[in-house]
Protein backbone atom coordinates (compact mmCIF):
# COMPACT_ATOMS: atom_id res chain seq x y z
CA UNK A 1 0.00 0.00 0.00
CA UNK A 2 1.56 3.17 -0.70
CA UNK A 3 2.17 5.86 1.60
CA UNK A 4 2.11 9.75 1.77
CA UNK A 5 2.68 12.68 4.11
CA UNK A 6 0.53 15.67 4.61
CA UNK A 7 0.76 18.37 6.91
CA UNK A 8 -2.94 18.13 9.59
CA UNK A 9 -4.70 20.93 7.77
CA UNK A 10 -5.02 18.88 4.66
CA UNK A 11 -7.27 16.45 7.56
CA UNK A 12 -10.83 18.01 7.45
CA UNK A 13 -14.05 16.43 8.51
CA UNK A 14 -13.07 12.61 8.13
CA UNK A 15 -11.49 13.01 4.42
CA UNK A 16 -7.90 13.87 3.98
CA UNK A 17 -7.25 16.15 0.83
CA UNK A 18 -4.08 15.55 -1.04
CA UNK A 19 -2.51 18.15 -3.99
CA UNK A 20 0.71 18.94 -5.29
CA UNK A 21 3.33 16.14 -6.05
CA UNK A 22 1.33 13.82 -3.76
CA UNK A 23 -1.94 14.24 -6.25
CA UNK A 24 0.46 14.10 -9.23
CA UNK A 25 2.37 10.62 -7.83
CA UNK A 26 -1.20 8.75 -6.94
CA UNK A 27 -3.24 10.25 -10.44
CA UNK A 28 -0.05 9.49 -12.83
CA UNK A 29 2.04 7.14 -11.55
CA UNK A 30 0.68 4.74 -9.71
CA UNK A 31 -2.85 5.24 -11.38
CA UNK A 32 -5.12 4.89 -8.77
CA UNK A 33 -8.85 4.38 -9.15
CA UNK A 34 -11.50 5.68 -6.82
CA UNK A 35 -12.19 3.47 -4.18
CA UNK A 36 -8.69 2.15 -3.57
CA UNK A 37 -7.19 2.27 -0.35
CA UNK A 38 -3.79 4.72 0.54
CA UNK A 39 -2.26 5.37 3.41
CA UNK A 40 -1.80 8.69 5.06
CA UNK A 41 0.33 10.18 7.60
CA UNK A 42 0.72 13.79 9.14
CA UNK A 43 4.25 13.21 11.13
CA UNK A 44 1.84 13.74 14.32
CA UNK A 45 2.50 9.88 15.10
CA UNK A 46 -0.90 8.99 13.65
CA UNK A 47 -1.32 6.47 10.52
CA UNK A 48 -4.49 7.05 8.20
CA UNK A 49 -6.11 4.35 5.79
CA UNK A 50 -7.55 6.01 3.42
CA UNK A 51 -9.88 5.02 0.47
CA UNK A 52 -9.86 7.14 -2.27
CA UNK A 53 -13.56 9.28 -3.26
CA UNK A 54 -12.57 11.73 -5.73
CA UNK A 55 -9.97 12.10 -8.25
CA UNK A 56 -9.79 15.66 -10.07
CA UNK A 57 -7.29 16.87 -12.46
CA UNK A 58 -5.04 17.81 -10.03
CA UNK A 59 -6.19 16.84 -6.49
CA UNK A 60 -7.44 13.91 -4.69
CA UNK A 61 -10.31 13.71 -2.07
CA UNK A 62 -9.71 10.44 0.50
CA UNK A 63 -12.12 9.33 3.51
CA UNK A 64 -10.06 8.34 6.29
CA UNK A 65 -11.51 4.63 7.60
CA UNK A 66 -9.11 3.90 9.75
CA UNK A 67 -6.56 5.79 12.35
CA UNK A 68 -4.00 3.95 14.58
CA UNK A 69 -0.37 5.29 15.95
CA UNK A 70 2.56 4.36 14.05
CA UNK A 71 5.21 2.57 15.63
CA UNK A 72 8.07 2.77 13.90
CA UNK A 73 9.45 5.62 15.43
CA UNK A 74 12.35 5.02 17.71
CA UNK A 75 11.72 6.10 21.26
CA UNK A 76 15.36 8.06 21.54
CA UNK A 77 16.17 10.82 19.46
CA UNK A 78 19.21 10.12 16.78
CA UNK A 79 21.13 13.10 15.03
CA UNK A 80 23.34 12.45 13.16
CA UNK A 81 26.01 15.39 12.27
CA UNK A 82 27.37 14.05 9.47
CA UNK A 83 31.03 15.76 7.91
CA UNK A 84 30.25 16.37 4.20
CA UNK A 85 31.41 13.85 2.14
CA UNK A 86 32.14 14.11 -1.64
CA UNK A 87 29.86 13.02 -4.60
CA UNK A 88 26.53 11.20 -4.27
CA UNK A 89 28.19 9.59 -0.54
CA UNK A 90 25.47 12.34 1.16
CA UNK A 91 22.57 10.80 -0.40
CA UNK A 92 23.56 7.29 0.45
CA UNK A 93 24.29 8.16 3.57
CA UNK A 94 20.60 10.28 4.08
CA UNK A 95 18.97 7.09 2.78
CA UNK A 96 20.20 4.16 5.01
CA UNK A 97 19.93 6.82 7.89
CA UNK A 98 16.56 7.41 7.02
CA UNK A 99 15.46 3.46 6.85
CA UNK A 100 17.19 2.91 10.16
CA UNK A 101 15.24 5.71 12.07
CA UNK A 102 17.42 8.76 12.18
CA UNK A 103 15.80 11.78 13.67
CA UNK A 104 17.53 14.45 11.87
CA UNK A 105 20.32 14.88 10.18
CA UNK A 106 23.19 18.12 9.96
CA UNK A 107 25.23 18.52 7.39
CA UNK A 108 28.75 19.86 8.60
CA UNK A 109 31.72 21.63 7.33
CA UNK A 110 34.98 20.45 8.81
CA UNK A 111 38.60 21.22 8.46
CA UNK A 112 38.96 18.16 6.05
CA UNK A 113 35.83 18.63 3.95
CA UNK A 114 36.90 18.75 0.68
CA UNK A 115 33.30 19.05 -1.29
CA UNK A 116 32.68 23.02 -1.78
CA UNK A 117 28.97 24.00 -1.93
CA UNK A 118 29.14 27.46 -2.58
CA UNK A 119 26.23 28.56 -4.34
CA UNK A 120 24.45 25.48 -4.08
CA UNK A 121 23.58 25.16 -0.91
CA UNK A 122 19.60 25.57 -0.55
CA UNK A 123 19.24 23.24 -4.01
CA UNK A 124 21.64 20.46 -2.02
CA UNK A 125 19.40 20.94 1.07
CA UNK A 126 15.83 20.45 -1.09
CA UNK A 127 17.35 17.53 -2.90
CA UNK A 128 18.20 16.18 0.50
CA UNK A 129 15.34 16.32 2.12
CA UNK A 130 13.25 15.05 -0.91
CA UNK A 131 15.80 11.70 -0.16
CA UNK A 132 14.54 11.34 2.85
CA UNK A 133 10.88 11.86 2.10
CA UNK A 134 11.35 8.96 -0.34
CA UNK A 135 13.10 7.11 2.73
CA UNK A 136 10.82 7.45 5.37
CA UNK A 137 7.97 6.45 2.96
CA UNK A 138 9.56 3.29 2.03
CA UNK A 139 10.34 2.42 5.29
CA UNK A 140 6.67 2.99 6.25
CA UNK A 141 8.22 5.90 9.19
CA UNK A 142 5.87 7.98 11.48
CA UNK A 143 7.73 11.04 10.56
CA UNK A 144 10.30 12.83 7.54
CA UNK A 145 13.88 13.32 9.19
CA UNK A 146 14.83 16.91 8.82
CA UNK A 147 18.45 17.21 6.82
CA UNK A 148 19.09 20.71 8.50
CA UNK A 149 20.76 23.34 6.74
CA UNK A 150 24.83 23.26 6.86
CA UNK A 151 26.90 23.90 9.74
CA UNK A 152 30.39 24.73 10.59
CA UNK A 153 31.64 22.45 13.36
CA UNK A 154 31.65 24.41 16.06
CA UNK A 155 28.15 25.73 15.31
CA UNK A 156 27.66 21.91 15.30
CA UNK A 157 28.88 21.20 18.23
CA UNK A 158 27.03 24.37 19.83
CA UNK A 159 23.73 22.57 18.48
CA UNK A 160 24.30 19.26 20.19
CA UNK A 161 24.82 20.26 23.63
CA UNK A 162 20.94 20.65 23.41
CA UNK A 163 20.94 16.50 23.44
CA UNK A 164 21.14 14.15 26.60
CA UNK A 165 24.64 12.23 24.91
CA UNK A 166 27.26 12.96 22.19
CA UNK A 167 29.36 10.40 20.72
CA UNK A 168 32.31 10.66 18.36
CA UNK A 169 33.96 7.61 16.32
CA UNK A 170 37.46 8.12 17.13
CA UNK A 171 40.14 5.60 15.37
CA UNK A 172 42.59 6.28 18.13
CA UNK A 173 39.95 5.41 20.66
CA UNK A 174 40.37 1.98 21.84
CA UNK A 175 38.30 1.51 25.34
CA UNK A 176 34.86 3.33 25.15
CA UNK A 177 32.72 1.47 22.95
CA UNK A 178 28.87 2.08 22.20
CA UNK A 179 27.67 -0.73 24.52
CA UNK A 180 29.46 0.32 27.57
CA UNK A 181 28.40 4.31 27.38
CA UNK A 182 24.96 2.88 26.34
CA UNK A 183 25.07 1.25 29.88
CA UNK A 184 25.08 4.30 31.77
CA UNK A 185 22.64 6.18 29.48
CA UNK A 186 19.40 6.97 30.65
CA UNK A 187 18.24 10.17 28.78
CA UNK A 188 15.50 11.09 25.28
CA UNK A 189 18.15 12.21 22.75
CA UNK A 190 21.55 10.87 21.23
CA UNK A 191 24.26 12.94 18.49
CA UNK A 192 26.73 10.94 16.30
CA UNK A 193 29.51 13.09 15.03
CA UNK A 194 30.81 11.14 12.12
CA UNK A 195 34.02 13.04 10.10
CA UNK A 196 34.17 13.19 6.08
CA UNK A 197 36.76 11.40 4.32
CA UNK A 198 39.77 12.42 5.93
CA UNK A 199 38.21 12.35 9.33
CA UNK A 200 38.27 14.29 12.33
CA UNK A 201 41.14 16.44 12.79
CA UNK A 202 43.36 16.54 16.06
CA UNK A 203 42.04 20.05 16.96
CA UNK A 204 38.46 18.94 16.01
CA UNK A 205 38.71 15.85 18.23
CA UNK A 206 40.00 18.24 21.03
CA UNK A 207 37.02 20.67 21.02
CA UNK A 208 34.85 17.97 20.82
CA UNK A 209 35.74 16.18 24.31
CA UNK A 210 35.88 19.81 25.66
CA UNK A 211 32.32 19.86 25.37
CA UNK A 212 31.66 16.43 26.80
CA UNK A 213 31.53 14.87 23.44
CA UNK A 214 32.31 11.18 24.21
CA UNK A 215 35.10 9.26 21.92
CA UNK A 216 34.12 5.53 20.79
CA UNK A 217 35.65 3.11 18.72
CA UNK A 218 33.37 0.89 16.21
CA UNK A 219 36.24 -1.71 16.65
CA UNK A 220 39.61 -2.66 14.88
CA UNK A 221 38.62 -1.44 11.32
CA UNK A 222 38.00 1.81 9.75
CA UNK A 223 34.68 2.60 8.14
CA UNK A 224 33.93 4.92 5.35
CA UNK A 225 32.35 8.30 6.46
CA UNK A 226 29.53 6.58 4.17
CA UNK A 227 29.29 3.68 6.43
CA UNK A 228 30.52 5.05 10.04
CA UNK A 229 26.94 6.95 10.24
CA UNK A 230 24.79 4.17 9.99
CA UNK A 231 27.07 1.47 11.43
CA UNK A 232 26.55 3.92 14.36
CA UNK A 233 22.90 4.54 14.42
CA UNK A 234 22.23 0.64 13.85
CA UNK A 235 24.51 -0.34 16.63
CA UNK A 236 22.75 2.33 19.14
CA UNK A 237 19.26 1.24 18.05
CA UNK A 238 20.00 -1.94 18.88
CA UNK A 239 21.70 -1.69 22.27
CA UNK A 240 18.85 0.51 23.46
CA UNK A 241 16.34 -1.91 22.04
CA UNK A 242 14.59 -0.28 19.67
Amino acid sequence: MAKFFISNDLIKDNKIFLDGENANHIINSLRCKIGEEIEISSGDGYDYICKIEEINKNSVVTTIIDCFGNESEPKTKIKLYQGLPKSEKMELIIQKCVELGIDEIVSVNTDRTIVKLTGKEDKKIVRWNKISEAAAKQSRRGKIPVIQPILNFSDAIKQANKNSLNIIPYEKEKSNTIKSIIKQFNGNSIGIFIGPEGGFSEKEITLAVENNIIPITLGKRILRTETAGFITTAILLYELED
